[in-house]
């Protein structure tokens, strides 16, 4: 009984070991944010192996696919500096995770052409443009 729990656990610690192999050809900041949200909900349902699985999903679908297509990330750009919407400065490099300061930073709404949830919000900060959850305040994405 001990052995084949003891497989189990080696079987999925190699499969956690693929998925990192994996070769993820469009490297984006959503990995990180992904990666975390993953690793959060994989252990919340799996313990530790589900955060290691989670995690490695979540840093593949927010990387390659974030909220934003690959395809998509250059022309939002272009849309937002269209836009000329005023740019924030902040004391600290812009990464994926930080949280806003709330009063400060207007959030604005993302057009629907572009896909991604209602749920969603951009800024431009430190002259880069940010994706974020607007409850939290939390850089989800940064668009370079």
């Amino acid at each position: 009984m001990r052995n084949m729990q003891n497989m189990r656990n080696i079987g999925a610690i190699m499969t956690v070991a693929g998925l990192f192999a994996l070769p993820v050809s469009a490297q984006a900041q959503g990995v990180t944010g992904g990666a975390a949200r993953g690793a959060v909900q994989g252990g919340e349902a799996a313990g530790p192996l589900g955060a290691a699985a989670g995690g490695v999903v979540g840093g593949v679908t927010g990387g390659v696919a974030g909220l934003l297509g690959i395809d998509q990330r250059p022309r939002f750009r272009e849309y937002v500096m269209r836009e000329h919407i005023p740019a924030y400065r902040i004391h600290e490099p812009v990464t994926v995770g930080m949280v806003l300061p709330s009063p400060s930073v207007t959030l604005y709404a993302i057009p629907r052409e572009f896909g991604v949830s209602p749920d969603y919000r951009y800024a431009v900060v430190n002259e880069k443009v940010v994706l974020v959850e607007p409850t939290s305040r939390e850089i989800v994405d940064v668009i370079d």
